[in-house]
Protein backbone atom coordinates (compact mmCIF):
# COMPACT_ATOMS: atom_id res chain seq x y z
CA UNK A 1 0.00 0.00 0.00
CA UNK A 2 2.66 1.99 0.34
CA UNK A 3 4.40 1.68 -3.09
CA UNK A 4 1.16 2.27 -4.26
CA UNK A 5 0.77 5.72 -2.43
CA UNK A 6 4.22 6.43 -3.05
CA UNK A 7 4.55 5.93 -6.77
CA UNK A 8 2.15 8.82 -7.62
CA UNK A 9 3.69 11.06 -5.31
CA UNK A 10 6.75 10.59 -7.07
CA UNK A 11 5.73 10.61 -10.98
CA UNK A 12 3.62 14.06 -10.03
CA UNK A 13 6.48 15.54 -8.40
CA UNK A 14 9.11 14.75 -11.43
CA UNK A 15 6.46 16.12 -13.85
CA UNK A 16 6.00 19.17 -11.70
CA UNK A 17 9.55 20.09 -10.95
CA UNK A 18 11.86 17.40 -12.92
CA UNK A 19 12.82 20.31 -15.73
CA UNK A 20 13.70 22.67 -12.92
CA UNK A 21 16.04 19.82 -10.68
CA UNK A 22 17.49 19.30 -13.87
CA UNK A 23 18.39 22.38 -15.24
CA UNK A 24 20.06 22.88 -11.78
CA UNK A 25 22.13 19.98 -11.87
CA UNK A 26 23.07 21.14 -14.80
CA UNK A 27 24.27 24.43 -13.80
CA UNK A 28 26.08 22.97 -11.10
CA UNK A 29 27.65 20.49 -12.82
CA UNK A 30 28.95 23.24 -15.60
CA UNK A 31 30.21 25.18 -12.95
CA UNK A 32 32.19 22.42 -11.24
CA UNK A 33 33.75 21.59 -14.39
CA UNK A 34 34.87 25.00 -15.90
CA UNK A 35 36.15 28.21 -14.14
CA UNK A 36 34.66 30.02 -16.38
CA UNK A 37 31.39 29.24 -16.50
CA UNK A 38 30.05 30.54 -13.24
CA UNK A 39 31.09 34.36 -14.43
CA UNK A 40 28.88 37.24 -14.82
CA UNK A 41 30.08 37.75 -18.29
CA UNK A 42 29.17 34.08 -19.26
CA UNK A 43 25.77 33.80 -17.56
CA UNK A 44 25.00 37.16 -19.24
CA UNK A 45 26.53 35.70 -22.48
CA UNK A 46 24.08 32.54 -22.36
CA UNK A 47 21.18 34.91 -21.79
CA UNK A 48 22.00 36.51 -24.87
CA UNK A 49 22.51 33.41 -27.13
CA UNK A 50 19.02 32.16 -25.95
CA UNK A 51 17.19 34.76 -25.89
CA UNK A 52 16.70 34.38 -30.10
CA UNK A 53 15.39 30.97 -29.92
CA UNK A 54 13.66 31.73 -26.26
CA UNK A 55 11.47 34.10 -27.35
CA UNK A 56 10.42 31.73 -30.59
CA UNK A 57 9.85 28.95 -28.31
CA UNK A 58 6.92 31.27 -26.30
CA UNK A 59 5.14 31.60 -29.65
CA UNK A 60 5.59 28.26 -30.26
CA UNK A 61 4.67 26.86 -27.03
CA UNK A 62 0.76 28.59 -27.60
CA UNK A 63 0.79 26.31 -31.10
CA UNK A 64 2.10 23.20 -29.26
CA UNK A 65 0.03 23.53 -26.53
CA UNK A 66 -3.20 23.34 -29.57
CA UNK A 67 -2.06 19.62 -30.67
CA UNK A 68 -0.29 21.83 -33.48
CA UNK A 69 3.30 22.69 -34.98
CA UNK A 70 5.20 25.10 -36.83
CA UNK A 71 8.01 24.18 -38.79
CA UNK A 72 8.15 27.97 -41.00
CA UNK A 73 9.87 29.53 -37.61
CA UNK A 74 13.27 29.82 -39.16
CA UNK A 75 12.72 30.89 -42.40
CA UNK A 76 10.41 33.64 -41.21
CA UNK A 77 13.21 34.85 -38.92
CA UNK A 78 15.41 35.23 -41.84
CA UNK A 79 13.13 36.72 -44.48
CA UNK A 80 11.78 39.27 -41.64
CA UNK A 81 15.42 40.31 -40.88
CA UNK A 82 15.82 41.09 -44.76
CA UNK A 83 12.76 42.78 -44.53
CA UNK A 84 14.05 44.52 -41.41
CA UNK A 85 17.23 45.29 -43.14
CA UNK A 86 15.84 46.56 -46.63
CA UNK A 87 13.83 49.04 -44.80
CA UNK A 88 16.98 50.37 -42.80
CA UNK A 89 18.74 50.80 -46.44
CA UNK A 90 16.12 52.88 -47.86
CA UNK A 91 18.10 56.23 -46.59
CA UNK A 92 15.20 57.04 -44.28
CA UNK A 93 16.67 58.90 -41.01
CA UNK A 94 17.34 56.02 -38.81
CA UNK A 95 14.98 57.31 -36.23
CA UNK A 96 11.80 56.27 -38.04
CA UNK A 97 13.32 53.73 -40.42
CA UNK A 98 14.18 51.30 -37.27
CA UNK A 99 9.88 51.44 -36.13
CA UNK A 100 8.90 50.82 -39.80
CA UNK A 101 11.29 47.97 -40.05
CA UNK A 102 9.77 46.60 -36.89
CA UNK A 103 6.31 47.17 -38.29
CA UNK A 104 6.86 45.69 -41.92
CA UNK A 105 9.00 42.86 -40.12
CA UNK A 106 5.86 42.04 -37.40
CA UNK A 107 3.19 42.54 -39.76
CA UNK A 108 5.22 40.01 -41.98
CA UNK A 109 5.48 37.14 -39.24
CA UNK A 110 1.53 38.25 -38.27
CA UNK A 111 0.42 36.89 -42.20
CA UNK A 112 2.36 34.23 -42.14
CA UNK A 113 1.32 33.04 -39.41
CA UNK A 114 -2.52 33.79 -40.29
CA UNK A 115 -1.58 31.72 -44.09
CA UNK A 116 -0.69 28.88 -42.16
CA UNK A 117 -3.63 29.31 -39.62
CA UNK A 118 -5.73 29.57 -42.48
CA UNK A 119 -4.80 26.63 -44.62
CA UNK A 120 -4.94 24.38 -41.30
CA UNK A 121 -8.77 25.27 -40.48
CA UNK A 122 -10.04 26.08 -43.62
CA UNK A 123 -8.83 23.14 -45.81
CA UNK A 124 -8.02 20.65 -42.82
CA UNK A 125 -4.36 20.62 -43.64
CA UNK A 126 -2.41 18.89 -41.03
CA UNK A 127 0.15 21.70 -39.73
CA UNK A 128 3.46 19.95 -40.16
CA UNK A 129 2.51 20.18 -43.96
CA UNK A 130 1.45 23.59 -43.93
CA UNK A 131 4.09 24.92 -42.34
CA UNK A 132 6.51 22.44 -43.93
CA UNK A 133 5.41 24.52 -47.40
CA UNK A 134 5.98 27.74 -46.08
CA UNK A 135 9.18 27.04 -44.61
CA UNK A 136 10.38 26.01 -47.94
CA UNK A 137 7.98 28.62 -49.61
CA UNK A 138 9.75 31.53 -46.78
CA UNK A 139 13.49 30.32 -47.64
CA UNK A 140 13.44 30.25 -51.06
CA UNK A 141 11.85 33.75 -51.28
CA UNK A 142 14.71 35.00 -49.20
CA UNK A 143 17.37 33.84 -51.16
CA UNK A 144 15.22 35.18 -54.42
CA UNK A 145 14.97 38.49 -52.85
CA UNK A 146 18.04 39.10 -51.87
CA UNK A 147 20.10 36.79 -54.80
CA UNK A 148 21.71 35.00 -52.19
CA UNK A 149 23.83 37.67 -51.00
CA UNK A 150 23.49 39.26 -47.32
CA UNK A 151 22.11 42.72 -46.78
CA UNK A 152 25.23 44.78 -45.19
CA UNK A 153 26.39 48.51 -44.95
CA UNK A 154 23.76 49.36 -42.03
CA UNK A 155 24.34 51.70 -39.55
CA UNK A 156 26.28 50.82 -36.53
CA UNK A 157 23.00 52.38 -34.68
CA UNK A 158 20.77 49.43 -35.87
CA UNK A 159 23.84 46.67 -34.05
CA UNK A 160 22.18 48.55 -30.78
CA UNK A 161 19.34 46.35 -30.70
CA UNK A 162 20.84 42.74 -30.74
CA UNK A 163 24.21 43.86 -29.22
CA UNK A 164 23.32 47.38 -26.59
CA UNK A 165 22.87 46.65 -23.28
CA UNK A 166 20.33 48.74 -20.70
CA UNK A 167 21.66 48.79 -16.97
CA UNK A 168 24.14 45.66 -17.81
CA UNK A 169 21.33 43.61 -19.21
CA UNK A 170 21.59 42.83 -23.36
CA UNK A 171 18.48 44.45 -25.05
CA UNK A 172 17.51 40.99 -26.81
CA UNK A 173 17.53 39.35 -22.94
CA UNK A 174 15.18 42.30 -21.48
CA UNK A 175 13.02 41.71 -24.86
CA UNK A 176 13.14 37.72 -23.96
CA UNK A 177 12.10 38.17 -20.06
CA UNK A 178 9.17 40.64 -20.94
CA UNK A 179 7.82 38.33 -23.82
CA UNK A 180 7.59 35.67 -21.40
CA UNK A 181 5.70 37.72 -18.38
CA UNK A 182 3.34 38.40 -21.30
CA UNK A 183 2.65 35.22 -22.51
CA UNK A 184 2.69 33.32 -18.97
CA UNK A 185 -0.28 36.22 -17.78
CA UNK A 186 -1.90 35.68 -21.04
CA UNK A 187 -1.67 31.61 -20.71
CA UNK A 188 -2.36 31.66 -16.71
CA UNK A 189 -5.08 34.51 -16.82
CA UNK A 190 -6.58 34.80 -19.22
CA UNK A 191 -9.69 33.64 -21.43
CA UNK A 192 -7.48 33.25 -24.54
CA UNK A 193 -5.07 31.37 -22.55
CA UNK A 194 -7.98 29.09 -20.95
CA UNK A 195 -9.06 28.18 -24.88
CA UNK A 196 -5.51 27.58 -25.76
CA UNK A 197 -5.32 24.29 -23.44
CA UNK A 198 -9.11 23.48 -23.69
CA UNK A 199 -8.65 23.42 -27.70
CA UNK A 200 -5.31 21.46 -27.41
CA UNK A 201 -7.20 18.88 -24.47
CA UNK A 202 -9.90 18.26 -26.96
CA UNK A 203 -10.72 19.98 -29.41
CA UNK A 204 -14.38 18.40 -30.57
CA UNK A 205 -15.39 19.22 -26.28
CA UNK A 206 -14.10 23.06 -26.67
CA UNK A 207 -16.19 23.65 -30.02
CA UNK A 208 -19.45 22.10 -28.62
CA UNK A 209 -18.43 24.14 -25.05
CA UNK A 210 -18.92 27.19 -27.56
CA UNK A 211 -15.59 27.93 -28.41
CA UNK A 212 -14.17 29.10 -31.53
CA UNK A 213 -11.72 26.87 -32.19
CA UNK A 214 -10.95 27.95 -35.41
CA UNK A 215 -10.40 31.63 -34.54
CA UNK A 216 -7.74 30.61 -31.59
CA UNK A 217 -6.06 28.02 -33.92
CA UNK A 218 -5.16 30.68 -36.02
CA UNK A 219 -4.89 33.38 -33.48
CA UNK A 220 -1.57 30.58 -32.07
CA UNK A 221 -0.12 31.13 -35.44
CA UNK A 222 -0.07 34.37 -35.45
CA UNK A 223 1.37 34.65 -32.09
CA UNK A 224 4.17 32.48 -33.22
CA UNK A 225 4.68 34.34 -36.30
CA UNK A 226 4.93 37.83 -34.59
CA UNK A 227 7.51 36.60 -32.06
CA UNK A 228 9.66 34.75 -34.68
CA UNK A 229 9.63 37.94 -36.69
CA UNK A 230 10.65 40.19 -33.98
CA UNK A 231 13.56 37.59 -33.01
CA UNK A 232 14.30 38.03 -36.72
CA UNK A 233 14.69 41.45 -36.43
CA UNK A 234 16.99 41.06 -33.36
CA UNK A 235 19.13 38.47 -34.86
CA UNK A 236 19.88 40.87 -38.00
CA UNK A 237 20.77 43.84 -35.46
CA UNK A 238 23.08 41.48 -33.84
CA UNK A 239 24.52 40.50 -37.04
CA UNK A 240 24.15 43.81 -38.13
CA UNK A 241 23.41 42.02 -41.59
CA UNK A 242 20.11 40.45 -43.68
CA UNK A 243 21.37 37.30 -43.95
CA UNK A 244 18.86 34.47 -45.77
CA UNK A 245 20.20 31.30 -44.53
CA UNK A 246 19.70 32.87 -41.26
CA UNK A 247 17.54 31.06 -38.69
CA UNK A 248 18.70 27.28 -40.65
CA UNK A 249 17.17 24.92 -38.12
CA UNK A 250 15.94 26.77 -35.85
CA UNK A 251 12.82 25.32 -35.38
CA UNK A 252 14.59 22.35 -34.11
CA UNK A 253 16.02 24.13 -31.33
CA UNK A 254 12.84 25.77 -30.43
CA UNK A 255 10.89 22.69 -30.52
CA UNK A 256 13.25 21.78 -28.69
CA UNK A 257 13.16 23.55 -26.28
CA UNK A 258 9.34 23.55 -25.94
CA UNK A 259 9.13 19.91 -25.56
CA UNK A 260 12.23 19.75 -22.84
CA UNK A 261 10.21 22.02 -21.03
CA UNK A 262 7.21 19.97 -20.42
CA UNK A 263 4.90 20.97 -23.13
CA UNK A 264 3.01 17.89 -24.22
CA UNK A 265 3.50 17.00 -28.48
CA UNK A 266 -0.31 15.70 -27.84
CA UNK A 267 -1.20 19.55 -26.84
CA UNK A 268 -3.16 20.33 -23.92
CA UNK A 269 -0.36 20.11 -21.16
CA UNK A 270 2.48 22.34 -20.88
CA UNK A 271 3.44 25.54 -19.29
CA UNK A 272 5.74 28.87 -20.25
CA UNK A 273 7.71 28.85 -17.30
CA UNK A 274 8.86 24.95 -18.35
CA UNK A 275 9.63 26.21 -22.00
CA UNK A 276 11.76 29.45 -20.52
CA UNK A 277 13.78 26.56 -18.15
CA UNK A 278 14.10 23.85 -21.60
CA UNK A 279 15.48 27.36 -23.44
CA UNK A 280 17.91 28.19 -21.02
CA UNK A 281 18.75 24.25 -20.35
CA UNK A 282 19.62 23.50 -23.98
CA UNK A 283 21.46 26.96 -23.89
CA UNK A 284 23.33 26.46 -20.87
CA UNK A 285 24.25 22.56 -22.20
CA UNK A 286 25.70 24.01 -25.50
CA UNK A 287 27.81 26.83 -23.64
CA UNK A 288 29.02 24.52 -20.79
CA UNK A 289 30.33 22.01 -23.74
CA UNK A 290 32.21 24.50 -25.65
CA UNK A 291 33.51 25.67 -22.84
CA UNK A 292 34.89 22.34 -22.29
CA UNK A 293 35.78 22.26 -25.85
CA UNK A 294 33.73 19.45 -26.83
CA UNK A 295 33.38 19.27 -30.72
CA UNK A 296 30.29 20.83 -32.31
CA UNK A 297 29.35 17.32 -33.60
CA UNK A 298 29.50 15.70 -30.42
CA UNK A 299 27.61 18.36 -29.17
CA UNK A 300 24.62 17.95 -31.52
CA UNK A 301 24.65 14.11 -30.29
CA UNK A 302 24.19 15.19 -26.87
CA UNK A 303 21.50 17.61 -27.57
CA UNK A 304 19.67 15.39 -29.82
CA UNK A 305 19.84 12.74 -26.93
CA UNK A 306 18.41 15.50 -24.53
CA UNK A 307 15.36 15.66 -26.44
CA UNK A 308 14.89 12.05 -26.91
CA UNK A 309 14.57 11.48 -23.32
CA UNK A 310 12.28 14.56 -22.52
CA UNK A 311 10.29 12.97 -25.30
CA UNK A 312 10.12 9.63 -23.71
CA UNK A 313 9.67 11.15 -19.89
CA UNK A 314 6.78 13.00 -21.38
CA UNK A 315 5.19 9.18 -22.62
CA UNK A 316 5.80 8.25 -19.40
CA UNK A 317 3.97 11.05 -17.44
CA UNK A 318 1.15 9.89 -20.02
CA UNK A 319 1.13 6.48 -19.16
CA UNK A 320 1.31 6.94 -15.31
CA UNK A 321 -1.51 9.80 -15.07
Amino acid sequence: MTATRLKPGISSIAARFGIGVAFVFEVAAFALLSPYFFTPDNLLNVSLQASITAIIAAGMTFVILTGGIDLSVGSVVALAGILATSVIRTGVPFALALPLALLVSILFGAFSGAFAGLFITRFSITPFIVTLALMTIWRGSAFVYTEGRPIWELPESFSTLGSGRILALPIPTIVMIIVYVISHLTLTRTRFGRYVYAVGGNIEAARLAGIRTNRVLVEVYVLAGLLSALSGVLLASRMNSGQPNAGISYELDVIAAVVVGGTSLAGGKGTIIGTFIGAMLIAVLRNGLNLLNVSSYVQQVVVGAVILLAVMMDRLRKSSS
